[in-house]
C-alpha cells in the first residue's frame, strides 16, 4: 500500500535511474520541448494562433483561422462528453513517479492535447494549404515530445492525431470547402479600356469597410496604378454622391470607376457603374470580400494587372423593386451577392458577434437558436401562394454548397435567381431547423424550400419587413415586391489568365 507522498515502486533494476531521469527531466524546465510540451496543454495557443491568421488581413488565413479554432471545438465537446468518462488510461512515467509528475485531474482515452494539435492543423490544412505548412511542424514536433517522452502511450498519440483529423474533416459537413476553382471562371469576357498605370481610372477607397484594411493599402494602389485618381472616402462624406462624380470623370476621361472596400462600398460603386455604363475596377478591401472572391480578385494586385490589360468580364445585377415603380428613386434595390427578408439579418449579425470567439458553425448554431427563441415568422405571398416563412434568400447566381448556408458561385451571368426559404407552417419548425442546423442536413429537410427563378413575386402580409442585401439591412419601404435580374449589367475587371488557373 503506498503511502501518502511516497513514490511509486517500479520492479526491476533500472529503478534509481529511472528516477534520476525523471528528476533531470523536471529540472529541465525552460528546455525547448518542455515549452512545447507546455504550450500546447491549453487549447488557448490555438485561439491565439487563430486571432494571429485572422489578423493578416488575408481572406483564406481568417477562414483556416475559424476552420482551425472550429475543429479545437469539436474535440473538446468530445473529450468532455464521451473520452473522459471512459476510462483514465495509464501514463507509464506520471503513474511511476507521482511526486515528480503529478498527475493532471483531467484524463482521457486519446491524449487531449495531440488531438487540439491535429485538429487545428489539419482545419488549417483543409482550408490553405500554405499556412497550414506553419501549423504543421508544431502538430507533429508534439506529437514527438509526447510519445518520446514517456507523457503518453503511443497509442494515445496515435488515438489523438485520429481524433482531431476527424474533427476536422467533420467541419466540412457543415462549412464544405470551398474549392480553388470556385471563382466564376465561365464568365463571358467583355472589352474594356486597357489603363496604363490606371491613367483614366478614378478610384473610391473605403477605409472603413473591414478588418482586412490596411493603413498602408492606399500607398500599395499608388505603387500599383500611379497615373490613376485616388479619392478616400471620409467620416462625414457622402459615399452614392463621391462615386457618381468619380464616374462621371470616368466617363469623361474615357476609363473606368473603381472601388476598393466590403461588400457595402462594392454594391454602391456596382449601382452607379451601371448607371452611367462604365466598367468597374473591385478591389477587395473589405472584412469579407465575397463579392470579389467569386469574381476572381483576390489581391490588388490581380485587379491592377487586369487594369492594365483591359481584360474583362460581366456579371448580372440583381434587383429588388416595387411592382408599382421599379424605376422610382427609393423604389428598388440593387445587389450584387444577397438579398433577404426576415430573420436572416439577424441571424448574420448574431454569428457575426460570436464567430471571432468560437468560430462560425458554432456561431450559427448559437446565432440561430436565439433568433429562433425571439423572433417571429412573416406571413407572405410567393407568387401567389400563402407561407408562413422564417425567412427567405435570394442569391444573385446559383450558390453553392446546396443547404443552409452557401457560400460561393462559379458563374455570374446565369440569368437566375437562387432562392431558399425556411417554412414557418410545417409542425415543430424551430426544432426541426435547428436539429437539421446541427447535424448538416438540412438540404434534405421539409422546412427548407429551394428553387431557381428568373423572378419572383412577394408580398408580405404580417410581420416586420426588414431587407437584408449585400451586408447591409434596411427598413423597408413597401411591402410589395419583385426580385429579378438586370442581365449582364456590368462590366468587371478580371486578370485573363484566372480563367486558366481557377478551371
Amino acid at each position: 500500500m503506498k503511502r501518502p507522498g511516497q513514490l511509486w515502486k517500479i520492479p526491476g533494476p533500472g529503478n534509481r535511474l529511472a528516477a534520476s531521469l525523471a528528476m533531470m527531466r523536471r529540472a529541465r524546465g525552460s528546455s525547448t520541448t518542455h515549452l512545447l510540451r507546455r504550450a500546447a496543454e491549453h487549447d488557448a495557443v490555438w485561439l491565439g494562433a487563430a486571432v494571429v491568421l485572422g489578423l493578416s488581413g488575408d481572406r483564406s488565413a481568417r477562414r483556416a483561422a475559424l476552420r482551425g479554432i472550429g475543429s479545437v471545438g469539436i474535440v473538446a465537446a468530445i473529450n468532455h462528453t464521451l473520452a473522459k468518462p471512459a476510462a483514465r488510461s495509464a501514463r507509464p512515467v506520471l503513474d511511476a513517479f507521482p511526486a515528480v509528475f503529478p498527475r493532471p485531474s483531467t484524463a482521457s482515452l486519446p491524449s487531449s492535447p495531440m488531438a487540439s494539435a491535429a485538429a487545428f492543423a489539419s482545419g488549417v490544412v483543409l482550408e490553405s494549404p500554405r499556412y497550414g505548412l506553419a501549423a504543421l511542424p508544431f502538430a507533429a514536433g508534439l506529437a514527438w515530445v509526447r510519445s518520446r517522452g514517456g507523457l503518453d502511450h503511443r497509442g494515445r498519440t496515435a488515438a489523438g492525431v485520429v481524433v482531431g483529423v476527424g474533427a476536422a474533416l467533420l467541419t466540412c459537413r457543415w462549412w464544405p470547402v470551398t474549392p480553388e476553382a470556385a471563382a466564376a471562371a465561365a464568365s463571358p469576357r467583355r472589352p474594356a479600356p486597357a489603363l496604363a498605370d490606371g491613367k483614366g481610372l478614378h478610384l473610391v477607397v473605403n477605409p472603413s469597410s473591414g478588418i482586412s484594411w490596411s493603413s498602408n493599402a492606399v500607398e500599395t494602389l499608388r505603387a500599383l496604378l500611379p497615373e490613376a485618381v485616388i479619392n478616400v472616402f471620409e467620416p462625414g462624406d457622402d459615399l452614392p454622391a463621391l462615386l457618381d462624380e468619380a464616374a462621371r470623370r470616368a466617363v469623361a476621361d474615357g476609363g473606368a470607376l473603381g472601388v476598393c472596400g466590403g461588400d457595402g462600398t462594392v454594391n454602391a460603386g456596382s449601382e452607379t457603374a451601371a448607371r452611367h455604363h462604365v466598367p468597374l475596377a473591385v478591389f477587395p478591401g473589405g472584412t469579407f470580400n465575397h463579392f470579389a472572391a467569386d469574381l476572381g480578385n483576390q489581391t490588388l494586385e490581380d485587379v491592377a494587372r487586369a487594369i492594365r490589360a483591359g481584360d474583362a468580364v460581366t456579371a448580372d445585377v440583381g434587383r429588388a423593386s416595387s411592382p408599382d415603380g421599379a424605376a422610382t428613386s427609393g423604389q428598388q434595390q440593387l445587389f450584387l451577392n444577397t438579398f433577404s427578408i426576415g430573420v436572416y439579418s439577424e441571424l448574420v449579425h448574431a454569428r457575426e458577434r460570436l464567430e471571432k470567439r468560437i468560430g462560425k458553425w458554432p456561431a450559427l448554431a448559437v446565432g440561430l437558436a436565439k433568433v429562433l427563441a425571439t423572433g417571429s415568422p412573416l406571413s407572405v405571398v410567393i407568387n401567389g401562394n400563402p407561407r408562413r416563412i422564417w425567412l427567405l434568400f435570394a442569391g444573385n447566381g446559383i450558390y453553392h454548397p446546396a443547404g443552409f448556408a452557401p457560400t460561393y458561385r462559379t458563374q455570374l451571368d446565369d440569368g437566375l435567381l437562387d432562392v431558399r426559404a425556411v417554412e414557418a407552417g410545417t409542425p415543430l419548425a424551430r426544432t426541426r431547423l435547428l436539429l437539421a442546423v446541427l447535424t448538416g442536413t438540412l438540404h434534405n429537410s421539409r422546412v427548407l424550400t429551394t428553387a431557381q427563378v428568373r423572378r419572383l413575386d412577394l408580398e408580405i402580409l404580417q410581420g416586420e419587413p426588414h431587407f437584408a442585401y449585400d451586408g447591409e439591412v434596411t427598413e423597408a419601404t413597401y411591402r410589395r415586391l419583385v426580385l429579378d435580374k438586370l442581365p449582364r449589367a456590368v462590366t468587371l475587371y478580371r486578370p485573363a489568365d484566372q480563367d486558366q488557373w481557377l478551371r
